[in-house]
């Protein structure tokens, strides 16, 4: 708890940033990306990683002990990234993630991932991650990157991508997620646009999609998808980061999803290790939207309402656990 607010984290990954472990010159672009925002956004006030003790191994422990023990994080969802055209292991390993969560199961959620593009692999790996290891929802990634050239797939898909939504609404699954906008490495951009949520969403009414990092640079685009999708919504991970070292920007952000969506349809994560939670909790806890922002463009006011809603209340929702009883159960008194 951070206040009177429950933090439900949305997202975090168990790394394999070793160079073994990476296809190449575009693995290491993909991991000196994300070393160059931990960099960059983490504040001067706040330590700041090594390249040395950054780019390695965490294990499930270091994830754990990072969100738990150091934070006033209440829940977690632990992450897999598929992305085993850059990195042998997929970079955040779904066993790794499977264990994470297995570590405090009342606590952890565990986010099942595979490669649609594998076709019945992927859907017999969905079936096992559910099944074997209690998966509550799917995490996708559109853009891949292999053999020197890119081979993205899209979430309107009716051969790559209806066969795994399908597949989720089978396993009793109805929670998605998918990487959009923050292209990392040789990773093409044009892979990373939302234009295909439109379809997805219509043809899966229902299924709730979160859309991360609010698909910056789109998030015009995306605010105009949440309005018009019952089952579209956004998760702020890596995009709350600005709130320190580029707090307008974070405001018009948030503004903007406030403005079109609504303080129901926004979501919360980490992204740990990349970044400590604690220091933009301590933030997004403190934070007001600059008056002249709410007066020039209409902006609701970031109210403490919204915060909890976006802290933790909504994505209790979208996993249908109950916010009271749940508050009630695991909320942690704030020790930081």
């Amino acid at each position: 708890m951070i206040g009177d607010a429950f933090v439900f984290d949305g997202v975090a990954h168990p790394f394999n940033f070793t160079p073994k472990n990476a296809f190449g010159q575009p693995g290491e672009m993909f991991a000196n990306h994300l070393y160059a925002f931990h960099q960059v956004l983490t504040p001067d006030t706040e330590p700041k990683l090594s390249a040395e003790d950054y780019l390695k191994d965490w294990t499930p422990a270091d994830i754990h002990e990072m969100v738990y023990d150091h934070s006033d994080t209440d829940m977690l969802v632990a992450m897999p990234l598929p992305l085993t055209d850059l990195f042998r292991d997929g970079l955040s390993p779904w066993e790794d993630c499977a264990e994470l969560a297995a570590r405090d199961p009342e606590r952890t959620v565990f986010w099942g991932s595979v490669n649609p593009l594998e076709g019945r692999r992927a859907l017999d790996l969905m079936e096992r991650q559910v099944g074997e290891f209690g998966a509550k929802a799917f995490k996708f990634y559109n853009v891949r990157y292999d053999y020197g050239s890119p081979f993205p797939w899209r979430m309107d898909d009716p051969r790559v991508a209806f066969p795994v939504f399908e597949k989720a609404q089978e396993l009793g699954i109805n929670l998605i997620g998918v990487h959009k906008g923050v292209p990392l490495g040789p990773q093409p951009i044009e892979a990373t646009q939302t234009w295909d949520m439109d379809g997805a969403a219509a043809n899966f009414p229902d299924i709730n999609f979160v859309i991360f990092h609010v698909g910056l640079p789109f998030l015009d685009e995306v605010c105009w998808q949440l309005i018009r999708h019952p089952n579209l919504y956004a998760s702020i991970a890596a995009t709350l980061n600005f709130i320190v070292r580029s707090p307008r920007q974070f405001a018009e952000t948030i503004g903007k999803l406030l403005f079109w969506c609504g303080e129901d349809k926004i979501v919360y994560g980490s992204e740990a290790p990349i970044w400590q939670p604690q220091w933009a909790l301590r933030a997004f806890k403190e934070f007001q939207i600059p008056q002249d922002l709410c007066e020039g463009y209409g902006y609701p006011q970031l109210t403490d309402q919204a915060k909890r809603k976006i802290l933790g209340e909504n994505l209790l929702r979208l996993h249908g656990m109950d916010v009271e009883e749940t508050k009630a159960r695991l909320g942690r008194p704030q020790t930081h």
